[in-house]
């Protein structure tokens, strides 16, 4: 990683298109994620999953960085960093746990409600504008889901408000992100998200530990790579474009879940699931759209 690229947190010009497609890089990766995590969980517990997501992630920045690890983790603003590292780590604890139980495509659909909470609190502690068209386009995704979701008894069983309380958390942590980009480099972000993450869950592991075979600690390793990356994208994303505009993307998310869903777990989606996926991709293409015709 070049000086330029760890120097750019602060100084970036937004580039809605460029942060587009960082966001949708950022959300094949973390479902990608979501995937290993989904099979890990039925074999081994939940605090071991997220010890070995948070904790491969950090090793394998320690061996991409490692005598400039110092330098990088330089931040102007320490509380902030700890602060966001705890929402991811709680956003990820909930959210694994949720998929011991819920389908893969229904738990990321819950999560969908995470951008309308960012679009919501962008204007108090963003400071940014949310033109109508881009509240049309949230609400259609939004609407989306809802279809999908089919709202009945089982939408507010225990086992649901898991990866819902996972979506809070999560739009709480892409608003400190944002944050984040006006003063600290991306990579300075992405390894206080590991370290904080990494000592949390190595307190909670000698409780629930099972020790894994080759298969495991592959797929294990695996958890770490993909968030690393996944994290790196997403920082990259908030740098480039305001959240209101980048974050209607992430409902990508459930059309990667939908395909992970058939072709690892066997879980093949209603017609109302994928009628609600296509609203969802129609919505963030149109918010897309309506941005580069405003620019």
């Amino acid at each position: 990683m070049n000086q330029e690229m760890m120097a750019s947190g602060a100084k970036a010009m937004p580039m809605p298109s460029r942060g587009v497609l960082w966001m949708l890089l950022a959300t094949f990766l973390f479902v990608s994620l979501d995937s290993v995590a989904k099979y890990l969980v039925q074999s081994y517990s939940v605090p071991q999953v997220v010890w070995a997501r948070y904790s491969f992630h950090l090793l394998f920045l320690l061996i991409l960085l490692n005598r400039r690890m110092a330098q990088v983790m330089v931040t102007r603003r320490l509380r902030l960093q700890c602060l966001r590292s705890i929402m991811l780590l709680l956003t990820t604890v909930l959210f694994f746990w949720g998929l011991r139980y819920v389908p893969l495509a229904k738990a990321s659909s819950i999560m969908l409600v995470s951008p309308i909470i960012v679009t919501s609190l962008s204007v108090p502690l963003l400071k940014e504008s949310v033109g109508v068209h881009r509240w049309l386009g949230v609400l259609a995704g939004f609407a989306g889901a809802v279809i999908i979701l089919k709202p009945g008894a089982d939408i507010v069983s225990l086992a649901a408000l898991l990866p819902l309380g996972a979506a809070i958390m999560y739009a709480l942590y892409q608003i400190s992100t944002r944050l984040l980009s006006r003063s600290d480099a991306p990579m300075t972000t992405l390894v206080y998200t590991s370290l904080f993450g990494a000592l949390i869950a190595s307190c909670a592991v000698p409780f629930a530990w099972t020790q894994p075979d080759a298969k495991g600690w592959v797929l294990m390793g695996m958890t770490g790579l993909l968030g690393g990356l996944g994290h790196f994208s997403l920082i990259k994303a908030f740098q480039h474009s305001h959240a209101a505009v980048i974050s209607p993307f992430g409902y990508t998310n459930l059309l990667w879940a939908i395909l992970y869903g058939i072709i690892l777990f066997g879980e093949y989606p209603e017609i109302r699931t994928l009628t609600g996926a296509a609203l969802i991709l129609c919505s963030g293409l149109y918010i897309f759209k309506r941005e580069r015709l405003r620019k």
